[in-house]
């Protein structure tokens, strides 16, 4: 879509870039540009749709706002902020790119950002795949009971649920125990090699937040009050997010 030069008859008022400006401390430096590309070097989101951080930053600079809502590269953004680790002036582009994709309407972003955010304010396990926290407390002691059953070594690992004054709680990304179980076990290991003092929790316990990416706050923010809570309620000292 944009492989040529972008050509503009006049300077638009940047509507959009003044906006986030005024959202974000000194602006977000997003006046201080040099060119110099190097946000576009380390951007894994580089040239898909034609686009890249540096046009992105030049596009709202010179006011084309219309063509940057249209755009999807937005959506294609992971959010790393390898852009602001390797600019000079430490350009906030990341706060750009979520303030655009907050002004989408909320039915017309991707579908599947969407549907994970919506299912997973359905219930106060916040999983993004719908698990239950009676599903989820089942997984749990399934698979390590199956491990101590089974694993020389280990014929005393716990997966604690709910246990209250424990010293961290561990989030767990909500894929992991509904297609992958297993993958949960390596980092249980761990935990109780060291004697750890953790916990999980059967509320607030996925580590997944898509209404972050979704960029809608008011979702993103209620996704982490669940979770605070979840932590604050079993009076644990260290949240362990594995996200």
């Amino acid at each position: 879509m944009y492989d040529e030069a972008i050509k503009i008859g006049w300077k638009k008022k940047g509507r959009f870039m003044d906006t986030v400006k005024t959202l974000l401390p000194e602006g977000g430096n997003l006046d201080m540009c040099l060119t110099c590309g190097a946000c576009t070097s380390g951007c894994p989101a580089t040239g898909l749709e034609g686009l890249d951080p540096r046009k992105v930053l030049r596009m709202a600079a010179l006011g084309m706002d219309e063509e940057l809502l249209a755009s999807n590269w937005p959506w294609m953004c992971t959010m790393c902020q390898r852009c602001i680790y390797v600019c000079p002036m430490k350009i906030d582009i990341p706060q750009l790119v979520f303030n655009l994709r907050s002004c989408r309407p909320r039915d017309q972003r991707p579908k599947g950002i969407l549907g994970s955010c919506d299912m997973a304010l359905r219930s106060d396990t916040c999983s993004a795949m719908g698990a239950s926290e009676e599903d989820w407390r089942f997984v749990v002691e399934d698979v390590a009971e199956e491990v101590r059953q089974t694993q020389a070594g280990f014929e005393n690992l716990q997966a604690p649920m709910d246990k209250e004054g424990a010293y961290f709680y561990l989030n767990q990304n909500s894929r992991e125990p509904v297609t992958e179980p297993d993958e949960m076990i390596p980092l249980w290991k761990i935990l109780n090699t060291v004697e750890a003092d953790w916990t999980y929790g059967s509320k607030g316990w996925a580590a997944e937040n898509y209404c972050l990416f979704l960029a809608d706050n008011e979702s993103w923010e209620h996704i982490i009050r669940v979770k605070a809570k979840a932590v604050d309620d079993l009076g644990c000292k260290v949240w362990l997010n594995t996200e």
